[in-house]
């Protein structure tokens, strides 16, 4: 049995325990009036099977917010959570089933490093900087950008963020990820010499040359996409089409037909034609979940890894019915609640995105 093979078993045999699934509807029908369940498109199909909405962080959050239920389950991880309670109503309360589900990218960006860095750069140049914040971020990291005139962006609309910043600034401070900052700056047409990613500082030579100064941040599961995975495939399959996640490294992006976000991945496979053949470079169980919705095309990961996101497969059911125990017991262990005055400079930040 190969990588591959090992991986699509470990996959299969993710099933709920009867007892758990028993007692999950259960708690869903005895809480319907007071509850929603949002599942990111990477989480567990025995987890996701029990999701009132399926989504991208944001569009999970602005489900949230819209939706008339005091209780938010979030299935995803420790940011999206954050995110949905900056934009929910004081009355409604935001739970995340397991706390220690975080995101590798997001906590590569702390505020103090970013604080540090933050000084050197404007003190180095008169042009005005404009933070953007990738999605994939800590509230904290939000609640900057909102305060230094600055945006958030996803890696929907990274592209018009951009234009929304150039036409304030002269330079843009890209957090946390430096792939989906540079893959968005070089398809803009910017230079790849105009680009600094933030491993080490700039001198004041190096600030005044650079346009987009790119955080040292990465997707623990995106970044092992590689050429050769595509190089691979096409060698076996002629006509074959590569889509990948913008945060992809930049030589993979470069090198495949199509790049954007979990969604337009989805837009854009679904909307193919029966009998095309496509591979998909983002996490597997959107990819295995493809594969059984669309059985008349040919779907196969980029890598033979399968790559997982591990901390998204932390929650599981017996986490899920944790929390709606905890619910319908007036227990409140696992609600993320994100401090007020952070809360208010990341809602400002959030709104400039939605404006736009």
């Amino acid at each position: 049995m190969n990588t591959f093979e090992k991986g699509v078993q470990a996959y299969k045999s993710e099933k709920t325990d009867l007892k758990v699934q028993k007692e999950i509807e259960s708690l869903k029908e005895i809480l319907k009036d007071k509850l929603l369940i949002l599942g990111h498109h990477y989480q567990r199909d025995d987890v996701i099977r029990f999701a009132d909405f399926t989504g991208d962080s944001l569009i999970l959050s602005q489900k949230a917010a819209s939706a008339d239920k005091p209780h938010i389950v979030f299935c995803g991880v420790y940011f999206m959570a954050e995110c949905a309670d900056i934009l929910t109503r004081d009355d409604q309360r935001v739970y995340l089933p397991e706390r220690l589900a975080g995101c590798a990218m997001a906590d590569m960006a702390v505020l103090e490093d970013v604080k540090m860095i933050w000084e050197h750069l404007i003190s180095n140049t008169g042009e005005k900087i404009i933070p953007v914040t990738y999605i994939n971020s800590s509230a904290e990291i939000k609640a900057f950008v909102g305060e230094h005139d600055g945006i958030i962006c996803t890696s929907s609309n990274a592209s018009r963020i951009f234009d929304w910043a150039m036409e304030r600034g002269n330079k843009i401070l890209f957090l946390p990820d430096q792939y989906l900052g540079m893959n968005t700056a070089i398809d803009k047409g910017i230079a790849v010499s105009r680009l600094w990613t933030l491993d080490q500082l700039p001198n004041k030579t190096q600030v005044a040359d650079t346009t987009v100064f790119l955080w040292n941040g990465y997707c623990s599961v995106h970044k092992y996409f590689s050429v050769d995975d595509i190089q691979r495939l096409r060698a076996q399959y002629q006509d074959i089409k590569i889509i990948v996640h913008g945060e992809c490294t930049a030589d993979v992006v470069q090198r495949s037909d199509y790049f954007g976000s979990t969604s337009t991945i989805i837009k854009i496979v679904s909307e193919a034609p029966k009998g095309s053949v496509w591979a998909i470079g983002t996490e597997q169980h959107l990819v295995h979940r493809l594969q059984e919705r669309f059985p008349g095309k040919t779907i196969l990961p980029l890598s033979l890894f399968g790559f997982q996101c591990s901390t998204m497969s932390m929650i599981t059911p017996k986490s899920l019915l944790k929390v709606l125990q905890d619910i319908h017991a007036g227990r409140t262990d696992l609600q993320i609640s994100v401090e007020k005055t952070i809360k208010r400079y990341a809602n400002i930040a959030l709104t400039r995105m939605l404006a736009v």
